[in-house]
């Protein structure tokens, strides 16, 4: 998991699921969530067995342009990852897989972003299927939320073992990235930094 978003989320739901293989859905409170509330959605399976959209946050109908619910999930998405994608979700409903997926979205005017998606699964209660998730980009250019992305396109997928990987990412360190471009290097008495490296003046004494 690369965005801050993303771990945080699983690791509210991981914290709520305690010993269960997923939490109820009666147990997601917005309001502890609510620094990433708006990227979040909770998907159900509607009558033509499909994943589709029960409730989406404001920023993630902004990316797309359009109010979500009730839509079915995969509609954004590129022919060739539609049946992938649906598959993923039905093994969160289902098997109680936990979904990772980097995707590249790409706006009506041809600009491409890069986000990440997450599938956690819930317990629906009454044998209803449904799951809580992410979408996170992880840049926000200018455009995002103005120019509506149309196509969604799978660049790598991991499913998750909850019980395997948790371990790590319930201690998962903070780990803060300089920025990459040359125009921010920063001169100081240590040394300057050019992008992520840090360049030391001087060198090896003959």
């Amino acid at each position: 998991m690369k965005h801050e978003g993303t771990v945080s989320l699983f690791q509210y739901w991981d914290r709520l699921r305690g010993e269960r293989e997923a939490p109820h859905r009666t147990d997601i409170e917005p309001a502890d969530i609510k620094s990433i509330l708006a990227d979040t959605f909770i998907l159900e399976q509607n009558h033509e067995g499909e994943a589709s959209y029960r409730l989406a946050g404001t920023r993630l109908c902004a990316i797309f342009g359009r109010e979500l619910k009730g839509s079915v999930f995969t509609a954004n998405w590129a022919d060739k990852d539609r049946r992938v994608l649906e598959r993923l979700i039905q093994g969160a409903f289902r098997l109680n897989n936990v979904v990772v997926v980097s995707f590249v979205g790409v706006s009506h005017g041809g600009r491409t972003n890069s986000f990440e998606l997450l599938v956690l699964p819930l317990d629906g209660g009454g044998g209803r299927l449904r799951a809580l998730g992410a979408i996170s980009p992880l840049e926000k250019p200018f455009w995002l939320g103005a120019d509506p992305v149309a196509q969604c396109r799978i660049e790598s997928l991991r499913i998750i073992d909850p019980s395997v990987d948790s371990l790590f990412l319930n201690n998962r360190p903070e780990v803060r990235v300089p920025p990459l471009s040359p125009e921010d290097a920063v001169a100081g008495d240590q040394g300057r930094r050019v992008g992520h490296l840090l360049v030391l003046e001087g060198g090896r004494e003959n």
